[in-house]
């Protein structure tokens, strides 16, 4: 069994996921504890209540929600304030001029939050631009929901505290014991798959540059970084632990990476191969760089993996193992153990340009 399709047992649809064991299993959840009715208003949030096992208690999600599949029939309460269809350049725009005017990327719907009436409300308040802020959240329960409502809000910057918060998640929604074994359990598979790499990387590392966004050219931080040298590379642009950075594209051509991840924030792979193929042509020296003479651009789906800190972090890191170091792609799917549900990572440039 893989790393990867290991990570799959993690998931148990939305009954009980039977991570209970813990720290020697002694003490048993007390079912009185567990809210009924669960809010998440973060893709990350959703897809951990499903692996604690309490998917079958989420009343509300948003609008940007959609793993485990099934979780599109829930209702949605947020609103995005900029039109998401448009291209990097003008999404970058239009978010920055709310910005300057003080308000939101995303608004909440009341009366969708007022109709589903969540005891807990999880959401985010490390970027503004990925969720509804936190404050809003707060106003909006204040005037339509029990003021015994609570709301949890994630603000993952490394590694570490990402699965951080799916402990503090399963402490909150009352199942402190499944939340320390989900933990166990991604660390020992993010260990096991760098463990691989150490064991089976030929030659110096790879020099990396991950792009998180085309126009303006951002670049990973935050978790990126530490995932890039778990798979055996050479992260040349962006910190651990900080927000991914706006640089210069001649900052990038001067570096002249071996690999380019192009793995912008909130994209699809569809969506990422049009941005790419639109965008990364066109700028000065393209052409010139190593990593495109070698065939080594990978296109990635940022949407529902390294965008995403959840669960699924750790196919995340497996993904740039594959890509780094050749690995068979999606291994586990291919034996028939990985979870055929799971939208398809990653291709070469290269290919994309033969679609």
């Amino acid at each position: 069994m893989t790393a990867a399709s290991a990570g799959s047992l993690a998931w148990r649809g939305n009954g009980d996921a039977g991570l209970t064991g813990g720290k020697g299993g002694a003490e048993r959840e007390k079912p009185a504890r567990i809210p009924r009715r669960i809010g998440s208003l973060l893709p990350a949030a959703t897809e951990i209540v499903c692996a604690l096992g309490l998917g079958d208690r989420l009343v509300l999600r948003s609008h940007e929600c959609d793993y485990p599949p099934w979780v599109a029939k829930l209702p949605y309460a947020t609103v995005p304030q900029v039109d998401p269809s448009r291209g990097s350049g003008s999404i970058d725009r239009d978010i920055q001029a709310l910005i300057r005017k003080g308000l939101s990327v995303y608004e909440v719907d009341e009366h969708a939050l007022k109709r589903a009436g969540p005891q807990v409300i999880i959401t985010q308040d490390q970027c503004q631009v990925c969720a509804v802020p936190f404050e809003r959240i707060q106003d909006a329960v204040e005037r339509f929901l029990d003021p015994a409502t609570r709301v949890l809000s994630l603000s993952p910057t490394d590694l570490d505290a990402v699965l951080d918060d799916m402990a503090r998640a399963a402490r909150v929604l009352g199942v402190p014991q499944r939340g320390e074994a989900l933990v166990h359990q991604l660390r020992h598979q993010l260990d096991e798959l760098a463990a691989r790499v150490r064991r089976e990387r030929a030659g110096p590392p790879s020099r990396v540059v991950t792009l998180e966004w085309l126009d303006p050219v951002m670049v990973g931080g935050n978790w990126m970084p530490e995932l890039v040298a778990m798979a055996g590379g050479e992260n040349l642009l962006g910190t651990p632990g900080r927000h991914s950075p706006v640089v210069e594209w001649e900052e990038v051509r001067q570096l002249d990476p071996d690999v380019l991840v192009v793995v912008p924030c909130g994209f699809t792979l569809d969506r990422t191969r049009k941005e790419a193929q639109e965008i990364l042509p066109r700028l000065p020296g393209w052409a010139q760089l190593s990593a495109v003479q070698s065939g080594r651009v990978a296109l990635v789906d940022g949407h529902h993996y390294f965008n995403r800190p959840g669960p699924r972090i750790v196919e995340s890191l497996e993904t740039l193992a594959q890509i780094l170091h050749g690995w068979p792609r999606e291994e586990g799917d291919r034996e028939g153990e990985g979870d055929r549900s799971a939208p398809t990572r990653w291709e070469w440039m290269d290919e994309a340009g033969q679609k």
